[in-house]
C-alpha cells in the first residue's frame, strides 16, 4: 500500500510537470532557492564541523564537565546534550541527524536516541525571528511570546516522553559504525575528508526532498477544489515555508492566522518529516518523532489559545 501511494504521487507530479511546466518551473526554482540560499550556507558548515567532532571525541571534552546537569535536567548524556543544543540552534533536521550519528557511532543507545528525536528537532531561532515573526506575522505578535509558547510546548513533549514513554525502558545495545566512517586513530585530514563527504551527501538529499515537496505544494495549490482555508492548512502541513507564506495571503483574522501559523511551525510539515527520515538512514524509527510533532502542535495550539486570552 505504501509503495502504491508513492508511485501514484510520483505519477501525479509527472503529469503536473508535463501539463503545467511554467508553474512547475516556478515551484522548482523557489525550492532550489531555499536550498541554495538558506539550507546550504546555514546547515552545511554545521554538518561538516559536527561530523569532525563526532569522529574525534571532541564532544566528551566539551560537555562532560556538566554531565550531572544534563542528566538531572534533561535525562541526557553529554553526547545527547550536544545533539539537543545543536538541534535547538541549527533547526531542522540537525537534531535528528546528530541523534542518528551518535547512535550509529555507539555513543548513545537507542533509547536515548529515540528520546532525543521527540524534542531536539525544531525550527531554528533564525527561522522563528525572521520568517515566522517578521515575514508571516508582520511583527504583530510579540517575539518573546512566540518563543515562550514554542519552548513550553517542546518542554511539555520532553517531560511526557521522558517520564511516561521512556521512563521504564532499559538501554539497548549500541550499533557499530557503518560505511564512510573512519577509525578514531585516523589522521585529521582523513577525518575532515569523510566529514565533508558526509555533509554534502546529507545536504544533497535534503535538497531533493525540498524540490519534490515544492512541486507537491504547487500541485495542491493548483488543483485544490474546496474552501481555501483547507488548502492553506494542507499546504502548511505539507511544506512549512510555502504553507506559512500562503497562509499570510489568505486574509484570515489575525488571531486565527497566529494560531494556525504557530501550530504549523510546531509540527514542521511532511517535508521536514521526510528529511528527518532521510537523515535517520533506517537506523532509528521515525515514529517517535512523528508522534512528538503531533503532540507538540496540539500543545502549541492550546498554549496559544490560553496565552492570547490572558494577555
Amino acid at each position: 500500500m505504501k509503495r502504491k501511494l508513492v508511485v501514484t504521487g510520483v505519477l501525479l507530479l509527472l503529469l503536473f510537470l508535463l501539463r503545467y511546466p511554467q508553474e512547475a518551473l516556478a515551484a522548482s526554482r523557489e525550492g532550489m532557492k531555499l536550498w541554495l540560499n538558506t539550507l546550504i550556507p546555514t546547515l552545511l558548515p554545521f554538518l561538516i564541523l559536527t561530523g569532525f567532532l563526532l569522529h574525534t571525541d571532541g564532544i566528551e571534552k566539551i560537555l562532560s564537565p556538566l554531565s550531572v546537569v544534563w542528566k538531572k535536567l534533561l535525562g541526557l548524556s553529554p553526547q545527547g546534550a550536544y545533539a539537543f543544543l545543536l538541534g535547538m540552534l541549527c533547526g531542522y533536521p540537525m537534531g535528528a541527524k546528530l541523534s542518528s550519528d551518535l547512535y550509529r557511532w555507539g555513543k548513545i543507545d537507542r533509547r536515548e536516541a529515540e528520546y532525543l528525536l521527540t524534542f531536539c528537532n525544531n525550527a531554528s531561532p533564525a527561522f522563528l525571528t525572521t520568517y515566522l515573526a517578521h515575514v508571516c506575522l508582520g511583527d504583530k505578535a510579540d517575539l518573546k511570546q512566540i518563543l515562550l509558547i514554542l519552548i513550553l510546548a517542546d518542554l511539555v513533549c520532553m517531560l511526557f516522553f521522558r517520564f511516561v514513554v521512556y521512563h521504564n525502558r532499559t538501554a539497548t545495545d549500541k550499533v557499530c559504525a557503518s560505511k564512510k566512517e573512519t577509525p578514531i586513530a585516523s589522521s585529521p585530514g582523513a577525518i575532515i575528508d569523510v566529514s565533508i563527504m558526509n555533509g554534502f551527501e546529507t545536504i544533497t538529499r535534503l535538497g531533493g526532498y525540498i524540490l519534490l515537496f515544492s512541486l507537491l505544494a504547487a500541485c495542491i495549490n493548483h488543483y485544490w477544489p474546496f474552501a481555501p482555508l483547507g488548502k492553506y492548512l494542507l499546504l502548511g502541513t505539507t511544506e512549512i515555508t510555502t504553507g506559512l507564506y500562503q497562509l499570510t495571503q489568505s486574509g484570515l483574522p489575525f488571531r486565527l492566522l497566529y494560531l494556525c501559523s504557530m501550530s504549523m511551525t510546531a509540527f514542521g510539515g511532511l517535508c521536514i518529516m521526510a528529511q528527518t527520515k532521510s537523515v535517520l538512514e533506517g537506523k532509528l524509527s521515525i515514529l517517535p518523532y512523528a508522534a512528538a510533532k503531533c503532540l507538540n502542535a496540539a500543545v502549541t495550539a492550546v498554549l496559544v489559545l490560553i496565552i492570547t486570552q490572558l494577555v
